[in-house]
């Protein structure tokens, strides 16, 4: 895939990648490391419910990250604080207020540990997904990017330059598993 498609900053040789799931970050995580860039990945989804569906993915996760030699971190499952943060939002819509939130207390996580391990550039996996809105997400990357000196955040749309398809076929290589929802219970409601 051409260079040139995506927005890589020209000093970053190093980037923590919020990952939401395996598949979405599988063609990420290749497209880095053939341009030199070193990922490690945090995998921070408090809006995941069931716990089950939580730790089906954070073992996908881990195992894809595992298989590749890089570094893998755990964030902390607090999803009775999410529920509280986004208490009221319910039954917002797909790509509502509910979203938009999620995506900053998430991202804001991101750039903390990003300062906290020294390493400038973040970025997350969430621009890879068809189903999520790219202005939400950069707006809450650039908001953590504020509230958090020292860090950047790589705004990319990761759908692009034939990382949907890379990402399919790493799917079908890796055998992974593949959810049919975002992660949260009233995304799973919307989908019935």
């Amino acid at each position: 895939m051409p260079k040139s498609v995506f927005g890589k900053p020209e000093d970053c040789s190093e980037v923590l990648l919020h990952a939401c799931c395996a598949p979405c970050s599988s063609a990420i995580v290749e497209w880095l490391m053939q341009h030199e860039v070193r990922p490690t990945i945090f995998y921070y989804n408090p809006n995941i419910w069931p716990l089950e569906e939580y730790e089906i993915r954070k073992q996908e996760s881990k195992r894809h990250a595992e298989s590749l030699g890089i570094r893998w971190i755990d964030g902390d499952y607090d999803h009775e604080q999410w529920r509280c943060d986004v208490s009221g939002m319910e039954n917002e819509p797909e790509r509502g207020a509910r979203c938009e939130l999620c995506f900053r207390l998430r991202l804001l996580a991101t750039a903390r540990k990003a300062q906290e391990l020294g390493i400038r550039y973040f970025a997350t996996t969430l621009a890879s997904s068809r189903w999520k809105s790219l202005e939400q997400i950069s707006q809450a990357g650039l908001a953590a990017q504020e509230a958090v000196p020292g860090t950047e955040f790589w705004a990319q749309n990761w759908r692009k330059g034939g990382l949907q398809d890379r990402r399919n076929q790493l799917l079908r290589e890796y055998n992974f598993y593949n959810q049919q929802y975002c992660g949260c219970e009233f995304s799973a409601r919307s989908r019935t």
